[in-house]
């Protein structure tokens, strides 16, 4: 039997497929309902170019199967948070997405959020890129929607953990604040009443490739981050907190799978012995 923290069955559908559902209906209502920022041909030139990268990089590994399930959704993903004008840096971030997911890896993961990292280091070093947090504008219905979305999602990836602690937590420093502050609470709703932070949310820290592998990890996790988005943008002033923030927490994501040992994850639902983790190369079931 399922539940909430281990949903899924020895059949169950690849939880890709929900995420790749989602994001595609949040990306076509962006582009339809909310007019995005975003021409059709960035938008097909960045799902052509991570799908061909990921075709390319599998075989330059030499890998069977080339999991274009996992490259949609990185595709997808740079199509509702990244934007530019230029087509060489939509390149420049599908290039750094998928290569990350092939040469960044310790222990069978990947050691960065592959479009966290694609984003966040296209954004750093060119200065002609930026994710837009305001596109989604306030409306209550696309959030409900992403946050049912989202909760299926994670449910089904087993890692509802790390996303709720990252709810309680980010939000909570935020109100903290305003009360410490004696700002009225209207302030950090305002603030947080975005979309990218929903998608950041449910289809960025949850990555269950990218998360440490026991639950006391990944709640450890979602609390750094949290504490280092909190930090970036109100001691920094960065616009871009929570990007940054989980390129530097996923550093210390080894550390936590030392300390705390939990099962690998794997797409199909098997998982790694704990106690035959190995300490290089990847293991027979991780997937790309």
């Amino acid at each position: 039997m399922t539940n909430l923290l281990n949903p899924r069955g020895k059949n169950s559908i690849d939880p890709r497929w929900y995420q790749i559902g989602v994001l595609g209906c949040l990306l076509g209502y962006g582009l339809l309902g909310l007019h995005f920022e975003l021409s059709g041909w960035q938008a097909a030139a960045t799902l052509a170019s991570v799908l061909l990268l990921q075709v390319a990089c599998s075989r330059f590994v030499g890998l069977a199967s080339y999991e274009l399930k996992s490259a949609l959704i990185s595709g997808l993903s740079l199509c509702l948070l990244l934007r530019t004008h230029s087509l060489s840096l939509v390149l420049l971030a599908s290039g750094l997405t998928i290569g990350s997911k092939f040469f960044l890896r310790f222990n069978g993961k990947h050691i960065f959020n592959p479009t966290n990292f694609g984003i966040g280091i296209t954004v750093l070093l060119t200065g002609q890129a930026w994710v837009s947090p305001g596109q989604w504008g306030s409306g209550l219905l696309i959030a409900v929607f992403v946050v049912c979305c989202g909760l299926m999602v994670v449910q089904r990836a087993e890692r509802s953990d790390v996303t709720l602690a990252f709810l309680l937590a980010y939000p909570g420093l935020f109100f903290a604040r305003a009360i410490w502050l004696g700002d009225p609470l209207t302030i950090p709703i305002h603030q947080l009443g975005n979309g990218a932070l929903l998608i950041f949310t449910f289809f960025m820290i949850s990555d269950p490739k990218t998360t440490p592998n026991s639950r006391l990890g990944r709640i450890v996790f979602a609390l750094l981050v949290a504490c280092l988005a909190y930090i970036l943008r109100f001691k920094f002033y960065n616009p871009n907190a929570l990007i940054y923030s989980l390129l530097m927490g996923s550093i210390f994501v080894p550390v936590f799978d030392y300390f705390w040992v939990g099962p690998g994850f794997d797409w199909t639902g098997r998982r790694q012995n704990p106690q035959n983790k190995p300490l290089l190369g990847i293991p027979i079931h991780s997937k790309y």
